[in-house]
Order: structure tokens, then C-alpha cells, then sequence
């Protein structure tokens, strides 16, 4: 695989606090008979990781389970192809391969969600960090008392049996290193651990077993239980909120559930309810 796999060198390492991922180490952990996780490669470079993913789904070098993790991204990229940039090992920068051939396509929706989920749930246990929710696909951090972003997924079809779903998540950088004013790390939520190996296994087995669950009831998000606990997490439900939809539309008013297909339903002062697929969210104040 291109980039090269860099486990085992750490000759071009000069930040302490910021060593290597053990890439042998990961696979030992995670690979296992009758698992999800079907091989993890550790690259030390890369453009995405999302698009190295699906040319190799599509090139037909990628089954189920691979894990592409990259030390450092120079061409990350969040909804709408918006940027995600951050320094060398400074965080969690990796895409995973599903193929839920027993989900109906229309419910595959919800992987993002579900993705989401996982990534708070195995999070809380690894870091001691509360992460909530906002809709439709963004992790946030309390940090001085104010919400922060520490992470974003984004999920991108490969072929007609797949889906890439990649996540980003900072986890050492400094005040200093932020991108904007409003992002956060780990680090700076004050987690108890900012190793990054552990971390990450804390996800990815979390995400197994969302997934698993979640594949065993053919994508059903309420016998699944990932409904109910993406509403539970989520910061955006009960807030006043402006949803900038595309075409240049914009859609003001309470945030009140989650539906069936994954949409937010906002409340608009008019009495509508007006589920929203797509668009960007803004939390005007809090709950």
C-alpha cells in the first residue's frame, strides 16, 4: 500500500508527546477470527484517507474491515470538501471500509450516525472525556466551559456494495495549533489519556460493536437502540437552531428529534415540523 507503512520507524519522530501508533501492535489487538477488522495499515503521509480507501475498495484491494490510519493528512476533508488539517500525530486520522449487504441501501444513512455513536461511546471510556453529538456528523469537546469541535465524519460511498467512513479526531493539539477559535482536542477537555493507541482501539471496537448490532437488525435504528442513543447524546436536540440548506436556503427554529431516516425535525415558529437530510447546523443557544 502507498504511502509507505511507517510502523516501527521512529527515526523522523522529534515530538515526545506525540510518538508513533504501533501499527503491529493495533493489528494484534483488533484482527481477529470472525471479527470486523479485517487488517490495519498505519501510513505516516497521505492526501485522505477516505480517498486512498475507496480507489483501493474500487481496485478491488480492500475488503470489508480494512482500517487505513494516516499520521498526518495534507488533504483531509470534512462536509462539503471543507479542509481538516492538523499536525503530524497530533490525532486520530482514519477511514474504515463497510459493506452491510443486509441493510437496505436506504437505511445506510445512518452509518455516519452510528459512527458517531461509537466514536463518543468508545471515547468516554479511553480518554474520560464526555463528547456529545451535534447532527449531523461532528464531535464536540467542553473546553473552558464553552463547546468546542474535536472531530468530524464524513461517509463516502465505494462502489455499489460499500461505504468509507472516515474520522477525524484532535487529540493534542494546543491552543495554539487550533485551526479556528472554535475547535478543541482531547488534550484540552482535559482527558486522562492521550494515547493515541488505545484510543483508537477504544473506537474501533466500539464501532464493531455498533455496527454488528446495528447489521443484526438489517439497519433498524430503533430496534437497535441507535436512535434512542443518538438522541440521548446528541448537544443539537432542544436547541434554537439555524439550518443553512442548500440552494441558499435557511430554516430557523427548535431542533426536537431525530427521525426514522436519521433527518433532524425542527420546529419552526409557524407549527411546522420540517425534517432536514442535509444542510449545516448552527446552535444559536443552548439548550
Amino acid at each position: 500500500m502507498t504511502p509507505r507503512d511507517v510502523s516501527g520507524d521512529n527515526s523522523r519522530w522529534s515530538d515526545l508527546d506525540r510518538p508513533p501508533l504501533n501499527a503491529a501492535a493495533l493489528r494484534r489487538a483488533l484482527v481477529r477470527e470472525g471479527g470486523l477488522w479485517s487488517g490495519v495499515e498505519v501510513v505516516q503521509s497521505t492526501g485522505s484517507t477516505n480517498s486512498d480507501l475507496v480507489a483501493l475498495a474500487g481496485e478491488g484491494k480492500a475488503t470489508e474491515g480494512a482500517v487505513l490510519v494516516a499520521e498526518e493528512q495534507s488533504a483531509g476533508r470534512g462536509r462539503l470538501d471543507r479542509q481538516w488539517t492538523a499536525p503530524a500525530r497530533s490525532g486520530l486520522f482514519f477511514s474504515v471500509l463497510l459493506t452491510p449487504s443486509e441493510v437496505p441501501v436506504a437505511r445506510w444513512g445512518w452509518l455516519p450516525l452510528l459512527t458517531g455513536v461509537a466514536v463518543a461511546t468508545g471515547l468516554s471510556r479511553a480518554a474520560g472525556v464526555d463528547t456529545a453529538l451535534k447532527w449531523p456528523n461532528d464531535l464536540l469537546v467542553t473546553v473552558g466551559g464553552a463547546e468546542r469541535k474535536t472531530g468530524g465524519i464524513l461517509a463516502e460511498r465505494a462502489g455499489d456494495d460499500g461505504v468509507v467512513v472516515g474520522v477525524g479526531i484532535n487529540v493534542t493539539l494546543r491552543e495554539d495549533e487550533l485551526p479556528v477559535p472554535q475547535a478543541g482536542s482531547l488534550a484540552l477537555a482535559g482527558a486522562v489519556s492521550t494515547d493515541r493507541d488505545p484510543l483508537l482501539r477504544g473506537v474501533l471496537r466500539s464501532l464493531e460493536q455498533w455496527y454488528e448490532k446495528w447489521r443484526s437488525v438489517e439497519g433498524d435504528p430503533a430496534r437497535s437502540g441507535l436512535q434512542e442513543t443518538y438522541a440521548a447524546g446528541c448537544a443539537t436536540l432542544g436547541r434554537v437552531v439555524r439550518a443553512e440548506l442548500p440552494g441558499d436556503r435557511s430554516l430557523v427554529g427548535e431542533a426536537v428529534a431525530i427521525d426514522g431516516d436519521g433527518r433532524l425535525v425542527i420546529a419552526t415558529e409557524d407549527g411546522v415540523q420540517a425534517p432536514v437530510g442535509a444542510g449545516d447546523i448552527v446552535h444559536l443557544r443552548p439548550a
